[in-house]
């Protein structure tokens, strides 16, 4: 973690933890770094002092332990931000394209749980009809099947599917 200390176009002064200092830049350069008192986002890292870890003392079996982070209070809601765009059109379009796909599938196959590499099998080597079926599969098994030549595909998985 690292701490730096910011700020903003109206001199104030505040500090934010950051995984790194890759961190800081991503976050910063994508508009998302921004003072907790009057939301602005054009800041920049004030000049600060190192900060020193405590070592140890010979013979001491006591470990430095660098200061918890402080938490970070929620920018003040700013009047008259404008919108933010966190996919473009081309990739809004492809999710939706996506979205369609998953959709036909799952309403056009059976549904066979944790049972898809069983009856995968049982379809490949002919000891049941061929049809359209979903589920789901270990990455050993489906390693396994793509490993017999079954022929086969992941669902496609959207982020927002997941929060």
């Amino acid at each position: 973690m690292i701490r730096y200390s910011l700020v903003c176009e109206r001199k104030h002064d505040f500090e934010i933890w950051f995984k790194n200092s890759a961190d800081y830049d991503k976050q910063s350069k994508r508009g998302l770094v921004t003072c907790p008192s009057c939301g602005s986002e054009k800041v920049e890292k004030a000049l600060m002092a190192p900060s020193l870890g405590r070592g140890t003392r010979k013979g001491s079996t006591e470990i430095a332990v660098p200061a918890a982070a402080p938490a970070t209070e929620a920018p003040a809601p700013v009047e008259n931000k404008a919108p933010v765009a966190m996919m473009s059109p081309q990739e809004r379009e492809f999710r939706t394209k996506l979205k369609e796909l998953r959709d036909h599938l799952t309403k056009n196959a059976e549904n066979v749980g944790g049972k898809f590499p069983e009856e995968a099998r049982k379809m490949h080597y002919g000891d049941i009809e061929h049809r359209s079926i979903y589920g789901e599969a270990s990455p050993q098994e489906a390693k396994e099947l793509a490993d017999e030549g079954i022929e086969f595909h992941p669902l496609p998985m959207l982020p927002d599917e997941h929060n």
